[in-house]
């Protein structure tokens, strides 16, 4: 097989407007181009991990096979998100039964962790405890995730498919520019625990530099075990006894019995319409499907293409969308094991033609104005996102994440492997914002056994029945807004996958009242927008999309330039 692989260069090319005109597969008239390739495709936020993904569909496996494959080489070559001790969303397509599956493999909250476990005794949110102790870590699920998704709908053991991780932990890999500069800068913060300094850091303390190699003994111990007795080794064997010995020495809470009663969910998809293409999303305890699908149904009653892609007049109608949306989002939302989310009324058409009502084209509405709705009743900054479609029609969106960079900062003595500061996730406090800025209530107060509430938005759009879109983005709150943009960019303006991943991104979730810019917005927009009410800033990049488009019989990657070391690799 070969492989293709994205690299930049120019070349002159006479007569471009005639080459344009004879190719319908590369659009000469754009300023980015996706990887093109015949027989499936990997993107992801590390080049070396989409390399692995896509050496195992080129040895004929699918695209769970794949999606695992990428998923533990993560673990290894990306550790500020890629994870063990995590948890995350699955979305799979398969081909043979035109199916969706949604698993949720969010971490939940150990037996005893209780309502108020964060507040002080003042009453307050101690936020310390919340986002950098033991006690922030849920019961890990991407260990019971991937071996989940493997053994029902994968092709290969997970011996197989665990193999390059446990080659790129054993041996070592050269470590980007990125990774060493973030060393650099968190060493502080990575040494306060000696297992995490003794994994990133070299012996006498100095940093690893940029290309050299670094080796992860503990973690390729443990993937070894993993990939041998299977994920029970995880949840109650060898490696849980570890888990449980740091939540000991440190004060947490996650027992051995929180990792034997571990379950993943497989859930029904919420599903929507937009200008005739079908969107396929996460539901709860992910927030994300919900609430790009109640954008849409609003922004759908506008002829928005017509604004034009990153006008003042569609930054304004979009903002005002995600106003509302985030405002729901903080009253409703919550796990649905837990809590009757209204997802049927949040995402119903109906609903957003109420919404409408309150939206002026010439003047923003402040935030303070903005209450949650009432939809109908109830029917029944790190993390990282893969995408992976094979050559049998199958593809995977798989979001999961440690909750901040480097989660907790707490390493697992003996086992290689990052914990999760999730439970700063749940709302601790009715009202007071996580470390994310977001606010919750009553929907994602903390309970044992539940999952907190994720802004994770792996999502899937359909073209004619068959998927067309495969895509998902980290990012914190600001996930559900960067997955919104490129489905806004591909749907109503027309972009090829590049093109759409590559727009500049703006951001507004309710609270606090401020529209965030990306670079690459021009003065006269800011402007505008300002003129109409709106409070902007100028912000940092936003989310990191890494998506397929699968048009003409083949398959187009996209990995975002916003973050460095990512990569399309395709099957050729």
């Amino acid at each position: 097989m070969r492989y293709l692989v994205f690299v930049a260069f120019s070349i002159l090319i006479p007569q471009l407007s005639a080459v344009a005109a004879q190719s319908s597969i590369i659009q000469y008239d754009t300023l980015h181009h996706p990887v093109i390739a015949r027989h499936g495709m990997v993107v992801s936020q590390r080049e070396i991990a989409s390399q692995v993904g896509a050496d195992i569909l080129a040895r004929g496996g699918n695209a769970v096979d794949a999606a695992v494959a990428t998923g533990f080489a993560l673990a290894v070559t990306l550790p500020r998100a890629g994870n063990l001790g995590g948890g995350g969303f699955m979305l799979i397509y398969l081909a043979e039964t035109g199916k969706t599956l949604a698993l949720d493999y969010r971490e939940m909250a150990p037996a005893l962790a209780s309502r108020d476990m964060f507040l002080n005794a003042a009453g307050d949110v101690d936020q310390q405890s919340a986002r950098y102790s033991a006690l922030s870590a849920g019961v890990p699920g991407t260990v019971a995730g991937f071996a989940y998704a493997l053994e029902n709908y994968g092709t290969m053991s997970l011996a197989e498919v665990m193999k390059p991780a446990i080659g790129l932990a054993e041996k070592g890999f050269a470590i980007p520019w990125d990774q060493a500069e973030i060393l650099k800068a968190r060493k502080s913060a990575l040494t306060r625990h000696s297992a995490t300094a003794e994994a990133f850091y070299k012996a006498d303390g100095s940093v690893y530099e940029a290309r050299e190699i670094l080796k992860q003994k503990d973690l390729a111990k443990t993937l070894k075990t993993i990939a041998r007795q299977g994920p029970g080794a995880f949840y109650g064997g060898s490696i849980g006894k570890l888990i449980v010995a740091e939540m000991v020495r440190h004060g947490g809470l996650i027992s051995l019995d929180d990792l034997k009663n571990y379950q993943v969910q497989n859930r029904t998809p919420v599903t929507g319409t937009y200008r005739g293409f079908d969107i396929v999303s996460m539901p709860p305890s992910s927030s994300g499907g919900v609430h790009v699908i109640e954008i849409l149904n609003i922004l759908e009653q506008y002829p928005i293409k017509d604004y034009g892609a990153n006008s003042a007049q569609s930054i304004h109608l979009m903002t005002e969308a995600m106003k509302l949306a985030y405002a729901d989002r903080s009253e409703y939302l919550g796990d649905q094991d837990f809590y009757d989310v209204p997802v049927k009324g949040l995402t119903s058409k109906a609903y957003a033609k109420k919404l409408v009502e309150g939206i002026n084209m010439d003047k923003a509405r402040p935030s303070s104005d903005i209450k949650p709705g009432k939809p109908a009743p109830f029917e029944s900054p790190d993390t990282t996102h893969y995408s992976v479609a094979d050559k049998f029609g199958n593809v995977v969106a798989n979001t999961y994440t440690l909750n901040f960079s480097f989660g907790s900062g707490i390493m697992v003595t003996g086992a290689g492997f990052l914990l999760n500061n999730e439970m700063d996730d749940f709302s601790a406090k009715p009202g007071v914002p996580n470390g994310f800025g977001l606010i919750g209530r009553e929907a994602n107060a903390i309970q044992p056994g539940k999952r907190p509430l994720s802004s994770m938005t792996p999502t899937l759009i359909f073209k004619d029945n068959v998927p067309f879109i495969v895509t998902g983005s980290p990012g914190g709150s600001r996930i559900i807004t960067t997955v919104l943009q490129l489905l806004v960019n591909v749907m109503d303006h027309d972009m090829n996958i590049a093109e759409a991943t590559q727009q500049p991104r703006f951001h507004h979730q309710w609270l606090p009242d401020r529209l965030q810019l990306e670079p690459g917005h021009s003065i006269d927009s800011e402007a505008l927008l300002k003129s109409m009410g709106h409070n902007v800033e100028r912000s940092a990049s936003q989310g990191s999309l890494q998506s397929i488009m699968i048009d003409k019989g083949l398959f187009f990657g996209a990995s975002d330039a916003r973050r460095p070391g990512a990569g399309a690799v395709g099957v050729d």
